[in-house]
């Protein structure tokens, strides 16, 4: 005879084992990431890419490997179990993306508005 709790453990399990991913499901990933690092180092260095694509080519692999490792290593997904860690990268994420654009802003003005002119000595003290 079977309780609600047990069903409900049991399904706790199954439930949570699918949203850490299996032996194969890294297997997999790890396959892919190796791939993909072969196609971008095999790409630079056999030289077979135009000059004006080699950097789109790379990005695009680049941006590949970055979704393969986020989805089976990180767990990152729209499946129920997944969908904590994915909220938590998207605001981990948009943290960063705001540091960094106020930091690039601010090193920005600070260059455009406080460089030193190109003034003589001369002129500066006609200024005084």
């Amino acid at each position: 005879m079977t309780t609600p709790y047990a069903s409900h453990a049991a399904h706790e399990t199954t439930a949570h084992d699918s949203a850490h991913g299996s032996p194969r499901s890294y297997a997999v990933g790890f396959a892919l990431s190796l791939i993909l690092t072969f196609a971008s180092f095999g790409a630079v260095m056999s030289g077979a890419l135009p000059p004006g694509l080699g950097m789109p080519v790379i990005v695009g692999l680049c941006v590949a490997q970055l979704l393969v490792q986020l989805s089976f290593f990180l767990h990152l997904g729209i499946g129920k179990g997944q969908r904590g860690n994915s909220a938590i990268f998207s605001c981990t994420f948009g943290l960063i993306v705001i540091v960094v654009a106020g930091s690039l802003w601010v090193m920005h003005n600070a260059d455009t508005n406080m460089m030193p002119t190109q003034m003589t000595v001369e002129r500066a003290r006609a200024k005084d």
